[in-house]
């Protein structure tokens, strides 16, 4: 598949992705931090965009789709992860490049799929792919992603890599199936909600963590303590995205607040404010019927989560998700990789979008 001849992401503009994790006072804790992690992992991201597919000449309806997302860019965190896996052992090789590159478009893959059950009008500030293109196009458009990424992976050939990448991708189908099922109910329970991040969201990370250690040459011990820490740093990731659905920043989130909530999707701060006021039900019920909610019931809403200290519970998981994700690497020798690996977990529960 033809590559990008020209895009790159040097360590300055990499620095501005990575500042968007965090603002205010963390930024400026964290700032040298990031700014030694952009340095580290900035020419493996330059080559990760120029292995990034772009358009043939001749593109498909389904390949513009699929380019349009591609192109909105993001943090690329999954595949820094990879190359930051990598680089505890070995180093970030060809192969590992090409695992870096499928995780992104597995997970560009989830996105249009997402938009199109969702019926999102946006995506990373932007129109999504199905308001341009149709549903049909976005939904072939994430499968011609997923099988590239799957290609991808086989070329790889690094071993056990491919097979855990579908077992991934089952747990994400099933975490997808158990939260379309869970969509307008407001009984969904911590547990249900920790089982749909566990696959929905935290599976890749896993993935990432695994396939970059993997094609570090590192031990299944090892492998398995990268994989704690993914885990970890995807539900501590999911935590946020949950508090700024609710009380982010549009401009900075890209999409509009109580988009979740519209969608019918419970997220932790609500199933946390519900068990403490139930009184909330309601309000919550109406927000869910109506095709567009108000800054009045917003302001209801938040005025709630404020009163039962939800939202602050939400930080402290996401925070304590964090730790643990750090702590599981405690037991692995000194490196810049893995005092990287401490940052994007520090940055990802200071993030703003």
């Amino acid at each position: 598949m033809p590559t990008t001849a020209a895009v790159q992401a040097d360590p300055p503009d990499l620095l501005r992705r990575l500042q968007s994790l965090c603002r205010g006072r963390e930024l400026g804790a964290l700032a040298a931090r990031l700014a030694e992690l952009a340095d580290l992992v900035g020419p493996d991201v330059a080559r990760f965009e120029r292995a990034v597919p772009s358009l043939r000449p001749e593109a498909s309806a389904v390949e513009r789709g699929a380019q349009h997302l591609v192109d909105l860019g993001g943090k690329r965190l999954r595949p820094i992860c990879v190359a930051l896996a990598a680089r505890l052992g070995d180093g970030f090789d060809e192969r590992a490049l090409q695992l870096a590159v499928a995780v992104e478009m597995v997970h560009a893959a989830t996105l249009l799929h997402d938009d199109v059950v969702d019926l999102g009008e946006t995506r990373r500030g932007a129109p999504a792919a199905r308001m341009i293109f149709g549903n049909a196009v976005s939904i072939f458009a994430g499968d011609w992603l997923l099988i590239d990424a799957l290609r991808r992976v086989r070329k790889a050939q690094v071993d056990g890599v491919l097979e855990r990448l579908f077992d991934v991708i089952e747990e994400m189908i099933l975490a997808e199936s158990l939260q379309l099922e869970r969509r307008g109910r407001l009984d969904t329970t911590k547990a249900q909600w920790f089982e749909i991040v566990d696959g929905k969201t935290a599976a890749l990370f896993r993935w990432a963590m695994f396939a970059g250690g993997k094609a570090g040459g590192a031990s299944p011990e090892d492998c398995a303590v990268l994989e704690t820490y993914g885990r970890h740093l995807g539900v501590a990731f999911q935590a946020i995205d949950d508090l700024l659905d609710l009380a982010g920043d549009p401009e900075e989130t890209g999409k509009a607040l109580f988009t979740d909530l519209r969608e019918g999707k419970l997220t932790y701060p609500l199933i946390v404010s519900l068990a403490r006021e139930p009184e909330l039900e309601p309000l919550l019920r109406e927000i869910i019927a109506a095709d567009v909610s108000t800054p009045a019931q917003h302001r209801q809403v938040l005025a709630t989560l404020d009163r039962t200290g939800s939202l602050e519970e939400c930080r402290k998981l996401a925070l304590d998700h964090a730790a643990r994700a750090k702590d599981a690497l405690s037991a692995m020798p000194p490196s810049r990789a893995k005092d990287a690996l401490v940052t994007v977990a520090d940055a990802t529960v200071h993030r703003p979008s």
